[in-house]
């Protein structure tokens, strides 16, 4: 009963510790990340409404990756309280072992998990296709309404879109450059066009005009003519290698982001896009399934630096600070090992060894800390010199 009772007052000052975390650093990035979104209001004429939807749409992005960061930081600060308060130093005394006290972090790890899971590997990529197609939509607005005669303006990355005069609901003297593809620029000019939607998608209908493209690599251009030509303009938002590997921009294509776990998983070998881009693919499946992992990861790295009860400031303090350093190092890892996976396959098994590796060398330090914990200083000695030169000039400070 004791034990019980235990468990649930550690909980409760884990979960609410980790909640604070959570939203407070969340509201914080997503902030940041939404005053950069100003201009949907004042540049492309979007409503209030518009805003908050396009902005509120990266927050599972947000959630997924602070959440294993706050689990983090709400097992430091209530193992810290703990032993601030000597309440570590009673449990020991009353004969509760170190790694018996992981229970309760076990059970919040979980719940983090599964949170991680379910926002890596479902909310996530059906709130970038949401987002992919707000923008279209977006986009139609401001080339039919917004965007004013004789201007240039950019619809997208190395997009520029220009109209001379306006007839009705028709755009006259329409031009547009893409240059997203730098191997492969194109150039559309028609007289006349105007926007419309097909089946939930947005095309700007073109009217006798020319498309002019140039492929550098082989130093050659050519010159399409037509009497009318519909570009999808979801297309601008894609990769400009997309459609049938030609980059013309006609065909809406989605992401490996955009794309659900299971048309990951399901992948169409034969697809023009994935011949393309497979280690896209490859990256951005495996960044999804080892995701849940490093919330377990980070909690038993900091239960393995301060779970056992230290009396000394000094002590808890280099603690503290070997912990952050391993979870950053460990993140950074996982960083440059998804970066690497798209051009080897044999990267992509790092962003599992990382957080399986650090979750066994935890959980060896917790439950034989006496054995490990001197071999583990030995190997890391050359490392740690710094660490506490810094410490002890701060302190000094």
């Amino acid at each position: 009963m004791l034990l019980q009772r235990l468990d649930r007052y550690i909980l409760k000052m884990a979960t609410i510790a980790a909640i604070v975390l959570l939203i407070g650093l969340t509201s914080v990035i997503w902030v940041t990340q939404a005053l950069r979104e100003v201009d949907l209001i004042t540049g492309k004429g979007q409503t209030v409404l518009i805003f908050f939807t396009v902005t509120l749409l990266s927050l599972p992005a947000l959630i997924a990756g602070i959440a294993p960061v706050a689990l983090f930081m709400a097992t430091l600060y209530t193992l810290n309280r703990l032993n601030s308060d000597s309440e570590l130093i009673v449990m020991n005394a009353a004969g509760v072992a170190p790694q018996r006290l992981t229970r309760p972090f076990i059970v919040l790890t979980i719940a983090t998990s599964l949170l991680v899971g379910w926002m890596t590997l479902s909310v996530m990529p059906a709130g970038f296709r949401m987002l992919r197609d707000l923008i279209t939509l977006i986009r139609a607005d401001f080339v039919a309404n917004v965007v004013k005669e004789g201007q240039f303006v950019a619809l997208d990355s190395g997009v520029t879109f220009h109209y001379r005069e306006r007839s009705g609901d028709a755009l006259v003297g329409i031009f547009m450059q893409d240059r997203r593809d730098p191997n492969q620029p194109s150039i559309y000019i028609a007289e006349r066009g105007r926007t419309v939607e097909v089946d939930g998608n947005s095309f700007l209908m073109l009217e006798k005009g020319t498309i002019q493209r140039e492929t550098k690599r082989t130093d050659t251009s050519s010159i399409i003519s037509f009497e009318r030509y519909a570009l999808n303009l979801s297309a601008l938002s894609g990769d400009p290698t997309g459609g049938a590997g030609e980059g013309d921009g006609d065909k809406a294509i989605y992401k490996p982001r955009e794309r659900t776990t299971w048309q990951l998983l399901n992948q169409d070998p034969n697809e023009p896009y994935y011949k393309l881009q497979a280690g896209r693919f490859r990256a951005e499946l495996h960044n999804r399934l080892s995701a849940p992992l490093y919330p377990l990861a980070f909690m038993l790295i900091a239960f393995a630096c301060i779970g056992e009860a230290r009396t000394t400031r000094q002590g808890r303090a280099f603690a503290i600070q070997s912990a952050i350093l391993i979870v950053a190092a460990t993140r950074i890892g996982a960083y440059m090992a998804w970066t690497a996976s798209v051009r080897s396959p044999l990267a992509a098994a790092m962003l599992y060894i990382l957080p399986i590796g650090a979750i066994a060398l935890a959980s060896a330090v917790i439950l034989h800390g006496q054995t490990v914990r001197p071999l583990l200083a030995r190997a890391t000695a050359p490392l740690m010199l710094p660490l506490a030169g810094l410490t002890a000039r701060f302190r000094r400070a």
